[in-house]
């Protein structure tokens, strides 16, 4: 056909458009959402706002209906507007990469220089190079070349031996979520973690420049011996500083030479393990020549002589050597000298037998040293001294630097079993990260630990005691330890050793400042947000400026042996938290939590969480308290400003499966009377803009709740969910912001029906869940229920009242509630007004008690008013009620009213007969409603009473009739007047029974306006509504009369049951 061709074309290509169009637009989302491409994939990209507001799939939008032409899915339609296709998502993950967001940058940034794009290649690292070789590099570090000698030394080979096993056990574990909160501490302490470490790293280079490469280049001299440990501290400080600084510039200016030279490092590490192994090997057949020097059982310090002896032999004469010189007052054989010097000999021994000494049987136990002891040999003979015999320190022994025990030794060997965590970081570089961490992992561990666990076994076996708790090596002329042992040379070690620390500080000081970016540009730490930022390149500057600063303070203490302990601290709760994380997603039986490791249980986890913790707690409780006091602090913080991410988190469901297991402990039964509290349903009304009428109801329920117990705040919209879901929306938002500044603690519920009465009925019946259900109704009272159209106002509000009652819920009624005062509000003095007529399980004294809790009302008193009838005996009621209140330890004024028998007043005659005219009239004139509202408004049937001032938006034009007492005497002295309309005889018999509500109602008012006018709150009890519905509108009409002329009040209505009483 002439033509088709090109239609073909232009719809494939209109197919291809959409198709590109689809896969932009997925990509976008998924930059968006994803933020690491694990084990599981989202389930939907929606944004959640359908661009079509009618459900069904046939629609009338001949544009949209275009759009799809050609398309073998019409189907499905509706859905490709908010959802992406399957193929577009699959291509949109194909393409997806998860580089860390700074070498993303980094790297584009680098490859769009000089205007030419290059293309970003994906990830090709494998297991050994991705993951295993940046775990040992991070994980053999300055402990192992600088500290674990000596730690075998104190510890001896077995405690050693259970050091390292249990420090390398309590690192094992995959990871988890715990939700913004703990991911937030966890992530602040691992960082604080990463920059001590660091300062622990550059702290190892000094000592291996100042102790063992150039010990000339010290700024601080020790005049005496007294003073070397002072000096040294001051050099650290000095120097640390400025390599610090150092490495701080090399990171800013070329952190990509500093990732090339990683290998570098690494293969410096790995070359000096060969070496340490390779010299154990040839100790066993050609042991190094390190001899050391004892007197008597006491080390000596190989810096102030060059021969182990007392005298020698120059010719055929006996001259004194430079020890002698050092423990005598002068070099002749007459000089006075010191007494254990005089008393023991001097001998030199091998400090590296071999392995094939039998060494091993020595240095199997612990030997732990105080402060200022000299290091002893075991098993040597000596004469010793009285005791109490001082130690002169400028004598050439061997010290000890510090006081040593096991808890301390773990505290500083720890931090090198760090690091495991490398491998992780990397996923983004890897080619199967679900494959390659957990093999990488486990055998960097693998191999590191037996590393660890082999090094204690032959430093143990092949040197000798004393040499391995000589930490500086001043017995071996100031050798590195460990470097004695080496082959070929001891500088292979020290060399090795000096690049090694390098490498890892520069390591530190480039991974740590990346790590405070991304925890900064996830939003959970509000204040972290300015170390986002950083240079056009996504190099994180200010995190770098800030990491510096803090690892200076490390710098500053200037000890390694007290900065170990500190990083020991934060990396432990790092671990325990991610070991806890699997343990919790695994007993949830989270369904997106699949770990691929065949060989994982829950009790692994356990287990790493349980050694962590107690090893904060054996390295040293004290630095494990205040790590955990920070790391609470960041959590709250982050809980009060952050934490407005979901991240599908284990915390939440291990909230969702204890909220769980408690509703279904609520369902067992009713809670006792100890344990009740009002559970409130707030009924709140709102305009045509979705905006609450009375805040002041929510105000009033803050003030009532203290934030404690449930709360609901439901609100009825009249119509149909379909088309009024947006409103019911909009009305939920508002309400719960009214929610958040009123402080109120709750959920909120709108429900949308066809009338009000029905949708009030629903909330009543279905609010809360299980057993968490609401037992108190909160409702204003329905103002202006005269002005109504047909009175649906007050029958909505009568059937609430029975709906209620038939439910055994409580119901509080607030008259007057713009009245009542908001939160910010504060009553210096006053009084809470209880009048106690009916006993309804004791609502009525609890709630003062509660309103008394919160600051508007704590300055105001309880004052407690009950009425007596002609028969009780008022002083005894007095004296009960004071002894009941005792017994409730309520503090409270008593007062019992005497309410006597009295003629019935012509103003409740008159009341009475107003209120059944109205009655009868509506009910036996059929009017239409227009009409009916003319005959309600008819002057001589009006209002009995003007509506205060901001209640009710009453015609200007309306005629009240209020009733007074004044009014009341004027016309019983005046007599009846026929020509009066309200002016009739007593009402029927049939009718007493108003004339008595009538009459009650009056009365009590009276003598309530009496004795509470000034009252700040009056409760009192709500009456129930007559069985007969005829007579509802009396109903309202005794409720008006009984709380005329007060301010502020609150109708109580028990609900059947016990609330309060005498028990804790």
């Amino acid at each position: 056909f002439p033509g088709g061709r090109e239609e073909k074309d232009g719809e494939d290509l209109d197919r291809l458009k959409w198709r590109e169009r689809e896969r932009e637009r997925c990509q976008e989302k998924m930059g968006q959402e994803i933020q690491n491409i694990g084990p599981q994939l989202p389930l939907g990209f929606g944004d959640g706002n359908p661009k079509e507001s009618s459900p069904f799939i046939n629609s009338t939008d001949t544009e949209k209906g275009k759009e799809y032409d050609g398309k073998n899915m019409a189907l499905f339609e509706e859905e490709m507007d908010t959802s992406p296709m399957v193929s577009s998502l699959l291509s949109g993950l194909a393409n997806y990469t998860n580089l860390p967001q700074g070498s993303r940058e980094h790297e584009e940034a680098e490859n769009n220089e000089g205007g030419k794009k290059k293309p970003v290649q994906a990830p090709r690292m494998g297991t050994f190079m991705g993951v295993y070789l940046p775990c040992l590099q991070n994980i053999f570090g300055v402990i192992l070349f600088l500290r674990l000698t000596w730690v075998v030394g104190i510890a001896g080979i077995m405690e050693s031996f259970c050091m390292v096993f249990i420090c390398c056990s309590c690192v094992m574990g995959p990871g988890g979520s715990l939700g913004p909160e703990f991911g937030g501490a966890v992530g602040l302490c691992f960082y604080l973690g990463t920059t001590f470490a660091g300062a622990m790293y550059i702290l190892g280079t000094i000592e291996i420049l100042l102790a063992y490469l150039f010990p000339a280049m010290a700024i601080f001299k020790a005049e005496d011996a007294s003073g070397e440990a002072a000096a040294m501290l001051n050099n650290m400080r000095v120097y640390g500083t400025c390599v610090l600084t150092c490495m701080a510039t090399v990171v800013f200016v070329g952190v990509k030479y500093v990732n090339k030279f990683a290998l570098v490092f690494l293969g410096c590490v790995i070359l000096s393990i060969l070496a340490i192994y390779a010299g154990v090997i040839k100790s066993a057949f050609d042991p190094p020549n390190f001899p050391i020097c004892l007197l008597g059982n006491r080390t000596l310090s190989r810096h102030g002589f060059d021969v182990c002896a007392k005298l020698a032999w120059e010719g055929n004469e006996t001259v004194t050597t430079r020890l002698w010189g050092l423990f005598c007052s002068s070099r002749f054989l007459n000089a006075t000298c010191d007494e254990y010097f005089t008393r023991n000999n001097v001998t030199e021994i091998q400090g590296i037998p071999g392995a094939a000494s039998g060494l091993i049987k020595e240095n199997l136990w612990s030997s732990y040293l105080t402060k200022g002891v000299i290091v002893e040999r075991r098993g040597m003979p000596s004469v010793g001294l009285a005791d109490g015999t001082p130690v002169d320190m400028d004598h050439p022994y061997v010290f000890s630097d510090m006081t040593s025990y096991f808890t301390l030794l773990v505290g500083i060997y720890f931090p090198s079993v760090t690091g495991i965590m490398a491998g992780s970081n990397r996923s983004g570089d890897l080619r199967d990260a679900q494959k390659s961490i957990p093999t990488g992992t486990i055998l960097a561990i693998a191999t590191t630990s037996a590393v660890y666990i082999s090094s204690v076994v032959l430093f143990g076996a092949c040197i000798e005691g004393v040499v391995l708790r000589d930490k500086f090596g001043e017995a071996v002329n100031g050798n590195l330890v460990v470097g004695t042992l080496a082959w070929p040379s001891p500088w292979v070690i020290v060399i090795g050793s000096f690049f090694s620390t390098c490498g890892a500080g520069l390591q530190s000081l480039t991974g740590a400042p990346r790590l405070l970016q991304a925890i900064s540009r996830d939003g959970i730490v509000p204040f972290l947000q300015v170390f986002g930022h950083g240079k056009a390149n996504g190099e994180p500057t200010w995190a770098l400026l800030l990491t510096a600063c803090i690892c200076e303070i490390g710098i500053l203490i200037a000890s390694l042996d007290e900065v170990a302990p500190i990083l020991s601290m934060f990396f432990l709760m790092c671990y325990m938290f991610v070991n806890l994380a699997c343990a919790v997603q695994t007993l949830l039986r989270t369904p997106n939590w699949r770990p691929r490791f065949r060989y994982y249980h829950w009790t692994l986890s356990f287990l790493g969480m349980s050694l962590c913790l107690a090893l904060m707690f054996i390295c040293s409780w004290y630095y494990a308290l205040v790590a955990m006091l920070i790391a609470g602090l960041i959590y709250k913080y982050i809980e009060y400003r952050g934490a407005e991410k979901e991240w599908g988190d284990g915390i939440r469901g291990l909230s969702l499966s204890a909220a769980r297991y408690a509703l279904l402990r609520l369902e067992e039964g009713p809670p006792h009377t100890k344990n009740w509290r009002p559970q409130l349903l707030v009924l709140v009304r709102v305009d045509q803009d979705q905006n609450v009428v009375h805040p002041q109801l929510l105000s009033l329920t803050s003030q009532l709740k203290a934030g404690k117990g449930l709360t609901i705040v439901g609100s009825v919209l009249e119509g149909t969910f379909l088309d009024n879901h947006p409103q019911a929306q909009r009305a939920e938002e508002s309400i719960r912001r009214l929610m958040e500044a009123e402080k109120v603690k709750g959920f909120c519920q709108v429900v949308i029906s066809s009338n009000l009465r029905d949708g009030v009925s629903h909330l009543i019946q279905s609010g809360g869940l299980g057993g968490l259900q609401h037992n108190t109704v909160l409702v204003g009272w329905p103002r202006n229920w005269r002005q109504k159209e047909d009175h649906q106002t007050w029958r909505n509000f009568i059937e609430l009242v029975r709906e209620t009652t038939a439910g055994h819920l409580a119901l509080l009624v607030t008259k007057n509630v713009s009245m009542f005062p908001g939160n910010p509000e504060r009553f210096s003095e006053g009084s809470i007004d209880v009048w106690w007529i009916v006993h309804d399980g004791g609502m009525l004294m609890l709630l003062p008690f509660l309103l008394r809790h919160h600051k508007v009302w704590r300055k105001c008193k309880m004052r407690i008013f009950t009425v007596a009838q002609m028969d009780d005996n008022s002083i005894q009621m007095k004296k009960d009620l004071t002894t009941f209140l005792y017994h409730l330890r309520i503090t409270a004024e008593v007062e019992v009213v005497e309410m006597h028998e009295s003629d019935i007043s012509a103003y409740t005659y008159e009341k009475t007969l107003v209120m059944e005219q109205r009655s009868q009239i509506l009910k036996q004139m059929h009017l239409t409603k227009n009409e009916r509202e003319r005959e309600v408004r008819f002057p001589c049937l009006g209002s009995e009473r003007e509506e205060p001032e901001g209640e009710g938006d009453a015609d200007p034009e309306k005629v009240h009739l209020t009733w007074t007492k004044d009014k009341s005497a004027a016309e019983k002295n005046k007599g009846p007047s026929p020509a009066h309309p309200l002016s009739s005889p007593p009402p029927s018999p049939r009718n007493q029974s108003n004339v008595r509500r009538m009459h009650t109602a009056v009365r009590l008012n009276e003598v309530i306006v009496k004795k509470s006018r000034d009252a700040k709150l009056v409760l009192l009890n709500m009456p129930g509504p007559p069985r007969n519905r005829n007579g509802d509108e009396n109903y309202m009409e005794f409720l008006e009369v009984l709380t005329e002329h007060l301010d502020r009040v609150m109708l109580v209505r028990g609900g059947g049951r016990e609330v309060i009483t005498i028990y804790s």
